[in-house]
């Protein structure tokens, strides 16, 4: 069994989802750990789902901060907003990290961190799955200050840093408490994970074309990336005679979303499409 860990709004599921059905598409097992909100939104594209108690509407997280995370566009602002939020992941974590028992592989949202030291545990591999680039590089900034400062060498680590902060200090301090409550202690080798994700054993995956963002040619090889990952619907759509209509005439409409905050387990992760 392949086990799949994300949590968040619609927007952070789906390209999970379009892994899982790629995944089932090799003969595996898969499943997607969600809430009861999002179980029949999984289940529709026939893959299983590890239902978790806890979510954002069980919780009750303030509306406003997930409007603030998602529409924030002043790193200091999503620090400040993720800052407030972590308290809620603490409640998640029992959750994942039983999903993770009998798994023979923990793939994992940037926000669900308890699925690197989970597979640690267990003794399995674990893949990171971002659904933007999240790995340190020198060619250029991360998507929370691209396009916001200049470009040099000094911004570059700084943005990195933060995209990477920001998501870590939304678990980090859920992961040590389950970690004590359970075992008496901290995780081994207890930090941000992200950069650990460079060998085969724990390998890197990234939603993100190279024609938005090229790979960078100083990534590890073991971070792949190629392309942004589609659901395949379960039936053909077909539009309204309008909706065609526009479609057919004069050029070609491009469609496009902003970048704004991908940074959180929390927002919806916006996503760029030509």
């Amino acid at each position: 069994m392949i086990t799949i860990l994300c949590s968040g709004s619609r927007g952070d599921f789906q390209p999970y989802i379009a892994l899982a059905q790629q995944l089932k598409k090799l003969g595996k097992d898969v499943r997607i750990t969600g809430s009861k909100s999002f179980e029949g939104f999984i289940r529709s594209y026939g893959i299983d789902v590890y239902l978790i108690d806890a979510d954002i509407d069980t919780l009750k997280v303030d509306p406003k901060l997930l409007k603030a995370a998602g529409s924030s566009d002043n790193p200091l602002k999503m620090l400040m907003t993720f800052n407030k939020m972590k308290q809620y992941g603490i409640y998640m974590v029992n959750d994942y990290f039983s999903a993770c028992e009998g798994s023979e592989l923990i793939i994992y949202h940037p926000g669900c961190s308890i699925g690197y030291f989970a597979a640690q545990k267990f003794g399995i591999p674990s893949l990171l799955a971002s659904p933007f680039p999240l790995h340190k590089t020198k060619e250029y900034l991360s998507v929370v200050m691209y396009g916001k400062t200049q470009t040099n060498i000094i911004t570059k680590k700084i943005s990195y840093a933060m995209i990477q902060g920001m998501l870590w200090m939304a678990s980090k301090d859920s992961v040590k408490g389950f970690w004590k409550k359970r075992f008496n202690k901290v995780p081994d080798n207890f930090g941000c994970p992200f950069e650990r994700h460079t060998n085969k054993k724990y390998p890197a995956i990234v939603s993100c074309s190279n024609f938005v963002f090229k790979r960078p040619d100083d990534w590890n090889e073991n971070i792949h990336q190629c392309g942004y990952w589609f659901v395949e619907e379960t039936c053909d759509y077909i539009p309204s005679d309008e909706l065609a209509t526009f479609l057919s005439t004069g050029e070609k409409p491009i469609y496009r979303k902003s970048f704004r905050c991908m940074s959180s387990w929390w927002s919806r992760h916006n996503r760029s499409g030509i």
